[in-house]
């Protein structure tokens, strides 16, 4: 895929009190930075969907998600470099105003079809949908081809130089794709939306030793997916004034709260050497008033 600026991928270390006191160290990989739109772990989920589409000589990508879909955007942007045509099925009946992400989508060139959250938890296809030359994406980029992409974010770090390696965790793709990559290493992952305990298993039908131990945190949703509470918005604020890194109330946010709330309660020993996965996704960040956040 054009556009990509691995060069932009880092690993910035940072300096927050608590994790000093707690002898932690603490480093964040900035694979947001990779592109403006398809940002973080999006690109590494897509691009073997992307590349069999072509392969199979499918021009028209089908995919879904919400109006705040950070997949949805990132599909896209992706489908808009690569020359394909994409739809995009919405969960939910079509609002009076599209949200900003919507918004983009479209601009980006997608084609939105909005459907019952009935229709959509079966992931049924419109009756419009039946184009031969049509490609589906799962949600969120989940399946075997998203995890096998996703284990290219381990490609931009040294493994070795860490003992703990956390996530945000939606579909559970990147999560699955950091433990096929990482045999050995310890994967946290925090997950994003409420009550969401069928998770562990959408991580294990991914991975390649069933076997292997899903570490899963179900505390720092906030009340649920793409929920966030003034706690969580001031949290980032201060975080980011520490560190200069962004983050977003959907996935990364709550990630950079979670562990910071585990390092306080004596989580990690002390010695520990954390990664913490930026996942991109600041786009969401438009829906929040303005002033609201001060990055």
């Amino acid at each position: 895929m054009k556009e990509l600026r691995f060069e932009n991928i880092t690993v910035d270390s940072v300096t927050i009190p608590l994790f000093a006191q707690k002898k932690i160290e603490l480093s964040v990989l900035r694979i947001d930075k990779l592109h403006e739109i398809v940002s973080g772990n999006k690109w590494f989920k897509l691009r073997y969907y992307i590349s069999d589409a072509i392969d199979q000589q499918k021009k028209h990508i089908v995919t879904f998600g919400g109006a705040y879909s950070n997949h949805i955007v990132a599909t896209a942007a992706a489908c808009q470099i690569s020359q394909l045509a994409c739809t995009g099925i919405i969960r939910g009946e079509e609002p009076s105003s599209l949200s900003p992400t919507l918004l983009q989508a479209k601009e980006l060139g997608m084609q939105l079809v909005f459907t019952s959250r009935e229709e959509y938890a079966v992931k049924k296809l419109p009756d419009l949908l039946n184009d031969k030359d049509q490609y589906i994406i799962n949600e969120g980029g989940y399946g075997r081809k998203g995890a096998k992409g996703a284990t290219g974010i381990a490609d931009h770090f040294t493994p070795a130089d860490y003992s703990h390696i956390c996530c945000a965790v939606g579909t559970g793709t990147m999560m699955a794709g950091l433990l096929n990559a990482l045999p050995g290493r310890e994967v946290i992952g925090i997950s994003t939306m409420k009550n969401n305990f069928q998770l562990e298993n959408a991580v294990r039908q991914l991975l390649k030793e069933p076997q292997r131990s899903v570490q899963l945190f179900h505390d720092y949703h906030f009340g649920g997916y793409a929920k966030y509470k003034p706690e969580l918005l001031s949290f980032m604020n201060d975080f980011y004034k520490a560190t200069g890194i962004p983050s977003d109330f959907v996935y990364t946010g709550k990630l950079f709260y979670a562990v910071n709330d585990l390092a306080s309660k004596d989580f990690f020993p002390p010695g520990s050497k954390l990664l913490l996965i930026h996942s991109g996704g600041l786009q969401g960040n438009r829906s929040l008033s303005k002033d609201t956040l001060i990055f």
